[in-house]
């Protein structure tokens, strides 16, 4: 019978213990590794390592759709529901932007925003499929916790190309 009663508490436990994970991954934080070259060199910035980078991403953003010009989010590919990316913010809702690849100047519709990655020669992105709907959008990269060498607060860069309100 002692068995059974520990064999039990120890499953409450564990089961306790991955709800709670799977609560805060889900509402509050997470950790995601980044792979490729589309945002080197502010992640992965040697291609020939074998190391990807492992980033934090914040998801109390999502309550308001709080983001700011020059963020890092992590959102689903419009192409793809499968596909995550991460890039970053250059244009926001009913914004007027001109594009760096081909100067066309765009008013991002509402709900929508405009992102690139930071290496531009490997990155699909708002170029290839245009402004992603802010509902894909899963949560806002804050820190680089993987590898050691590498732990740091996210950059949040000036962008080009915004135009003023007309």
């Amino acid at each position: 019978m002692g068995t059974i009663n520990s064999l039990w508490n120890f499953t409450k436990k564990f089961v306790t213990i991955g709800l709670i994970t799977v609560t805060v991954s889900d509402r509050y934080v997470t950790v995601v590794p980044v792979r490729g070259g589309s945002m080197s060199p502010t992640f992965n910035p040697k291609t020939d390592s074998f190391t990807d980078d492992y980033v934090l991403v914040e998801r109390f953003c999502l309550q308001k759709y709080k983001f700011s010009h020059g963020d890092v989010v992590i959102f689903r590919s419009p192409l793809n529901y499968k596909e995550t990316h991460i890039k970053r913010i250059l244009a926001l809702p009913n914004e007027w932007f001109v594009t760096r690849h081909n100067n066309d100047v765009l008013k991002i519709p509402e709900g929508h925003c405009w992102v690139e990655g930071d290496n531009a020669a490997s990155s699909m992105d708002s170029k290839s499929y245009g402004s992603v709907p802010l509902g894909l959008v899963r949560g806002r990269v804050t820190h680089v916790v993987w590898p050691p060498h590498r732990i740091g607060a996210v950059k949040n860069t000036k962008t080009e190309g915004l135009l003023p309100s007309l």
